[in-house]
């Protein structure tokens, strides 16, 4: 049964296997990864017979040494510390670790050799899931060599002996993400990949499909008669935290709008898919990627803007500007802020403008959906100035203080009839007394249990790189040596705010 149609009556445990994370050393592994294993196995949702072997470059003097950094990173990242020193020893017994570099074909035929030890040892019937947590680059070569050394199978079993988690970017254009599908397909068959965008794996972003079609009230307004625009922000009060280098490369249009707010935007405006399993639910992602209208090259800049945060004040405290940054060229015109403004050509959305943006050094860090209905049809209150139109706004929060609030007017206690704004909330801490998993941990446990709904597709993944690869050719053919800029800690340009004004609309500040 389908983990979302089940919910929490009832959990599943996966079966006995061994995840190889490849990149096993690395910054995700120790922040995300690792704790979130750990997790599960302190909420008993881990198999009885479970290992890890990390892969990577690093050396370590024995395995113990690896442990012990892996704890650490359990120690400070994990959702449920401290840690418990009991649980630890028994979950860090079956963590093993490989040094080697992933285009050396002898390292492999040792890899395979480790892993046929380990299955016979714990008495794993060779069930093996692949986390490919390494640079992009590197994705070619290790698939090339599994392959060589017999390490996957795209044979049809009722347990699919290999899986393969595939960590963001998923290429950086339609081209390219077209190639590094073939390449996995040379390897896996397409219910063995599990393409992961961890804002899949927020309850917040999961409770948008209960949320429309689990309530008969709201979904019959959720199209054009009834919704005059749609907002969402994914905002960052951090800077490019020392990856000016990668971030030089990707750009925020690859970096956050070609997968996340894309999913976002996906479960927000999608149709009702016929059942909760996999392909129904992505098939309908599908639908409504291909029905974004396409951006005409000439007139980008009516539909995407683009800027650059330059010094300024976030917090209280001074920061650099992007040229600033370690890693960033002086005359960079890369993008660190985008806005656009999407029109979906469909029968439900046709006349409803969604912009979408996200940006790095905003004042504070939120992301959110705001569904802004329309007006009433005719004003009773205000004397026809609307300072009696309270604008009724439902707003999803995503991250911070998870939860869903509904913006509306009501009258002022007292002789005149005066209206005044007010809201309704829910929030997931208050209403169901304790934290919601953390992103890692539903899909990790979700890939081991071969439930591949919170995934991406290869048609959705080039669906989205389709869209996004317009915009990006539509700015290379410009050839613009300056963009806009915004100062650090503001929320974007005044050419965004300008995008939406020329409609009769204004950013909603969270």
């Amino acid at each position: 049964m389908n983990p979302l149609r089940q919910g929490l009556l009832k959990e599943r445990i996966p079966d006995a296997q061994v995840m190889i994370i490849f990149g096993g050393s690395g910054d995700l592994a120790k922040r995300k990864l690792l704790p979130a294993l750990y997790t599960l196995a302190r909420e008993r949702l881990l198999p009885a017979t479970f290992a890890i072997m990390g892969v990577a470059r690093n050396e370590y003097e024995n395995e113990d040494v690896y442990r012990n950094e892996m704890r650490q990173g359990c120690d400070t990242f994990a959702r449920r510390r401290p840690v418990d020193d009991a649980l630890w020893s028994g979950f860090a017994r079956t963590m093993y670790y490989q040094s080697q570099e992933f285009d050396d074909p002898a390292a492999y035929k040792r890899l395979k050799a480790r892993l046929e030890e380990i299955d016979k040892e714990l008495g794993i019937p060779a069930h093996r899931l692949y986390y490919f947590a390494t640079p992009p680059s590197t994705f070619p070569m290790i698939v090339e060599h599994l392959m060589g050394s017999k390490l996957v199978s795209r044979a049809y079993e009722p347990w699919t002996r290999t899986r393969v988690i595939v960590e963001k970017p998923f290429g950086r254009d339609l081209e390219s993400a077209q190639a590094l599908n073939r390449k996995l397909k040379q390897a896996f068959r397409e219910s063995q990949i599990y393409r992961i965008d961890h804002y899949l794996g927020k309850e917040t972003v999961q409770n948008m499909l209960a949320f429309r079609f689990g309530n008969g009230i709201f979904e019959p307004l959720w199209n054009q008669r009834h919704v005059e625009q749609v907002q969402i922000t994914a905002a960052e009060s951090v800077g490019v935290e020392g990856r000016g280098g990668y971030f030089e490369e990707a750009g925020i249009l690859r970096d956050m709008v070609q997968n996340h707010l894309f999913q976002i935007l996906c479960l927000t405006a999608m149709e009702p898919p016929v059942s909760l399993d996999s392909d129904s639910v992505r098939d309908e992602k599908v639908k409504l990627l291909r029905s974004l209208r396409p951006i005409v090259p000439e007139r980008v800049d009516e539909s995407v803007v683009r800027a650059q945060y330059a010094a300024g004040h976030v917090l209280g405290r001074h920061v650099p500007g992007y040229r600033q940054e370690p890693g960033v060229a002086p005359g960079s015109v890369r993008e660190t802020y985008v806005a656009l403004r999407l029109m979906i050509d469909n029968w439900r959305w046709g006349s409803v403008p969604f912009y979408l943006r996200t940006a790095k050094r905003m004042p504070k860090k939120v992301t959110d959906i705001s569904i802004r209905f329309r007006d009433a049809p005719h004003l009773l209150f205000g004397a026809g100035d609307h300072r009696g139109q309270v604008p009724n706004v439902l707003t999803v929060r995503v991250q911070p203080d998870e939860g869903i609030s509904l913006h509306f007017g009501s009258k002022i206690p007292g002789p005149a009839m005066e209206l005044a704004p007010v809201n309704m909330e829910f929030r997931y801490g208050t209403s169901f007394g304790k934290e919601p998993p953390e992103a890692y941990e539903r899909l990790i446990l979700d890939a081991m249990l071969g439930e591949s709904t919170l995934f991406i597709r290869d048609d959705e993944t080039e669906a989205s790189w389709q869209f996004i690869t317009q915009v990006l050719q539509a700015w290379e053919a410009q050839g613009k040596r300056e963009i806009p800029v915004y100062p650090a800690g503001a929320w974007g340009p005044e050419e965004a705010d300008a995008m939406l004004a020329g409609a009769g609309h204004a950013w909603r500040q969270p």
